[in-house]
């Protein structure tokens, strides 16, 4: 739809301002640009985070530094590190982020990344 085009833009994350997040353990503080259908966040997670939920969004994250690991439902793991990215659907896992030393990440979701049948 013509109204949910994005005219071209640049977004200065340093004026963007910083929410906080708690895990299970650790924190995640989130800058986040909102448009219709999509979200765009830079995401720092603290030394020992751990996820207070499992995640059933779909996402695409790219690791800008440090390093984490994903852990699925299923106890399938891997690791994110500068440089790596992963990609994944609506409802397609369970997963969530620990991070043992912190890291930094840009995270991608939004209604392109619905489930279809």
């Amino acid at each position: 739809m013509k109204d949910q085009n994005i005219p071209f833009q640049t977004i200065d994350w340093t004026k963007i301002s910083k929410t906080e997040h708690k895990g299970e353990t650790g924190v995640a503080f989130w800058q986040t640009v909102q448009f219709p259908g999509l979200r765009i966040r830079i995401v720092e997670y603290s030394k020992g985070y751990l996820a207070d939920h499992w995640c059933e969004k779909g996402h695409i994250v790219h690791c800008l530094e440090g390093d984490a690991v994903n852990e699925l439902k299923d106890g399938t793991k891997s690791i994110l590190t500068k440089g790596i990215s992963y990609v994944v659907s609506d409802e397609l896992s369970s997963h969530r982020s620990v991070t043992e030393n912190g890291v930094k990440l840009m995270i991608i979701d939004g209604d392109f990344l619905k489930l279809k049948n």
